[in-house]
């Protein structure tokens, strides 16, 4: 009988999401999803209850130093604490003033090229969204030496998108959610933006259901929780929010633009395309004939997808030299790549590893207006030349 009774709680225990205590947190807690183990030591792994049994007393209960906690909630069973109001209480880790206290600058443990390049590996492996070569099929064609970008000749007779399976991929959440904002533009600058009730409950659906509901947002979240950029899910998502949907003005002094408007739907200033970084505006245009594709300067080492082009191109009249962008992923896998950059190497480059290959992105923070407390919106963020 002892022994159907133990076989019972341990089917309890394993229904509840506890049967992980096979693997331990030594030397794993932080960011990051391992599936080689049965048990995980991020984050994430409370609020998906895949913690390893001796998650807390490793990684939080018996943690003395801040490293990966900055900014976390208050929590009584730890030792010493990682919050803004430890120092009131004087129970602040030893640690907490060298990798949380930035003088306000939102900052946490530095971020290391290294680190960056290992979240981005990881965030390549669970784009589980991404285009297969059956379901997407492209025609590059004129491959043209940088010198001539500009030239506007048309050197591609056929479309740059030969075949894409819209059922099987735009019907997924994400995807579902980025066509429904995309189309809320006036793509002049010196037009303002006038969003009703219902675009704005679009552009806050496009960053939950990327960012919170699929697990390549989730990780990002984790990697950036860790580092102390952000305290909580919710501070992620309102921030996100913001950098990207917020309101500014390019031209005019009009609320005419904003990071997600400039990077994935394209806008047009001083008579030709600017920003326009998002391979599906691009299939959407060019199946409805407002974008005649030229030629590409640029092709990625990517044999699979996602790749990355850099495209010269005409839309309804107005030329853009090097449109760049990363073919064939998920929504939520640009939106991410992008978020990372900016987030973690703002108005700089931010070198990344997809598939064991550098992939080069370049941001840049818009500096005549802020949001918040002083942070800056997104200006622009694109693939350089791989």
């Amino acid at each position: 009988m002892k022994v159907f009774a133990l076989l019972a709680l341990w089917a309890t225990l394993f229904h509840q999401g506890y049967s992980n205590s096979l693997d331990s947190c030594r030397g794993r807690c932080g960011y990051g999803t391992d599936n080689s183990f049965s048990c995980q030591c991020n984050t994430s792994c409370e609020r998906f209850r895949d913690c390893c049994s001796d998650y807390t007393d490793v990684c939080k209960a018996g943690a003395t130093s801040c490293k990966g906690r900055c900014g976390e909630k208050y929590n009584s069973q730890n030792e010493c604490h990682c919050n803004s109001k430890c120092g009131q209480h004087n129970n602040c880790c030893s640690d907490y003033p060298d990798l949380c206290d930035s003088g306000g600058g939102g900052g946490g443990d530095v971020i290391t090229d290294a680190e960056i390049m290992a979240i981005s590996e990881t965030l390549y492996v669970l784009d589980s969204n991404k285009a297969s070569a059956s379901e997407l099929i492209i025609d590059p064609q004129a491959l043209v030496p940088d010198s001539q970008t500009s030239s506007k000749n048309d050197l591609s007779s056929g479309h740059l998108f030969q075949y894409l399976d819209e059922e099987a991929l735009f019907s997924r959440p994400t995807y579902a959610a980025l066509l429904a904002v995309l189309d809320n533009y006036d793509r002049m600058t010196g037009q303002a933006e006038d969003f009703s009730a219902q675009q704005l409950v679009e552009q806050e659906a496009f960053v939950k259901e990327t960012m919170s509901n699929t697990e390549l947002g989730r990780e990002l979240f984790a990697f950036l929780y860790t580092k102390g950029i952000y305290a909580s899910e919710q501070a992620f998502i309102q921030d996100l929010t913001m950098m990207w949907f917020g309101l500014y003005s390019r031209n005019n002094n009009k609320m005419d633009s904003s990071g997600f408007e400039h990077i994935f739907a394209g806008e047009v200033k001083g008579g030709k395309v600017s920003g326009f970084h998002n391979w599906i505006q691009f299939y959407l245009l060019e199946k409805k004939g407002k974008l005649n594709y030229y030629s590409h300067s640029f092709n990625g080492p990517w044999t699979t997808y996602p790749d990355v082009m850099g495209m010269q191109f005409m839309w309804d009249g107005y030329f853009k030299q090097v449109g760049s962008a990363v073919i064939g992923c998920s929504p939520e896998f640009d939106f991410a790549l992008y978020s990372l950059c900016y987030i973690t190497r703002p108005g700089k480059q931010c070198r990344l590893s997809l598939g064991g290959r550098e992939l080069i992105i370049q941001t840049y923070t818009w500096e005549n207006s802020f949001y918040g407390d002083g942070k800056k919106y997104i200006g622009s963020a694109f693939p350089a030349t791989p």
